[in-house]
């Protein structure tokens, strides 16, 4: 069956929350570029400044991290990106990292969130474990978001509102859970080429990494066949506000 592709006529905002610069320049930025070049919003919100992922001492890691995630967003059209300052490597699940994520959502009123997974093995092997974090605190802050009695210090101090997310998107592979799919062929895949390729002194740390210009085309090929396309991103995507499907009686 081919895969439909993601109903991006009803995003107007995407807010995309992941654990590290660099993690959405591993094929969804090429995503992205669409998305914005067809004047949908996006923002990012990283959760942690990614200063473990480097030899170099932690805080000019930090800052080399964060100038090349700016250069990144600005190759796929992401003006808005806040980067928290959570501990790399070591991201608790709980009710700060929750907190946070509500916060931003509250704060952006996206449409659509977009998350890391949160299941220990992967179709690419054992996820890391701030990705794992990541993705399960997503999960819950969207529901915290548009309910006023959790956390109501940020409507009540900080003047921000109750806000209901429609649409949660997850990252998929074909036959292991994706439900939709962007098409990706042409100028965004060009566009999330390069935005992986401006994380440049981060790669260069990373031995025996390959070219971005290589790998991501290769594995976008194989899900644009899900989708009968030459090239696309794969999601499962969930509409948080669809009625309930209730199994019928016999």
């Amino acid at each position: 069956m081919t895969l439909p592709a993601l109903p991006e006529e009803t995003f107007r905002r995407v807010l995309c929350v992941v654990a590290h610069p660099d993690d959405m320049e591993y094929g969804t930025s090429a995503a992205v570029a669409r998305w914005t070049a067809r004047g949908i919003e996006v923002g990012y919100l990283l959760l942690t400044r990614g200063e473990a992922g480097m030899p170099n001492p932690p805080e000019e890691t930090a800052r080399l991290r964060a100038a090349e995630q700016r250069a990144a967003c600005d190759v796929v059209g992401v003006e808005h990106l806040t980067i928290l300052e959570h501990p790399d490597g070591v991201l608790v699940y709980g009710l700060d990292l929750r907190r946070d994520i509500c916060r931003e959502i509250r704060r952006f009123e996206p449409d659509v969130v977009y998350r890391t997974g949160h299941d220990v093995e992967t179709p690419y092997g054992y996820d890391q474990a701030d990705h794992r974090a990541a993705g399960l605190a997503a999960l819950d802050a969207v529901r915290d978001a548009g309910n006023r009695w959790v956390f109501p210090d940020q409507i009540d101090e900080e003047h921000l509102e109750p806000h209901s997310v429609r649409w949660l998107i997850t990252p998929a592979f074909a036959g292991a859970g994706a439900t939709h799919g962007v098409d990706v062929t042409g100028e965004p895949l060009r566009r999330g080429v390069a935005s992986l390729e401006a994380h440049a002194a981060y790669l260069a740390a990373l031995p025996d990494h390959p070219a971005p210009a290589d790998f991501i085309p290769e594995f976008t090929a194989v899900n644009g066949k899900a989708m009968g396309v030459e090239h696309a991103v794969l999601f499962r995507a969930d509409d948080l506000q669809a009625p309930i499907d209730l199994p019928a009686d016999d």
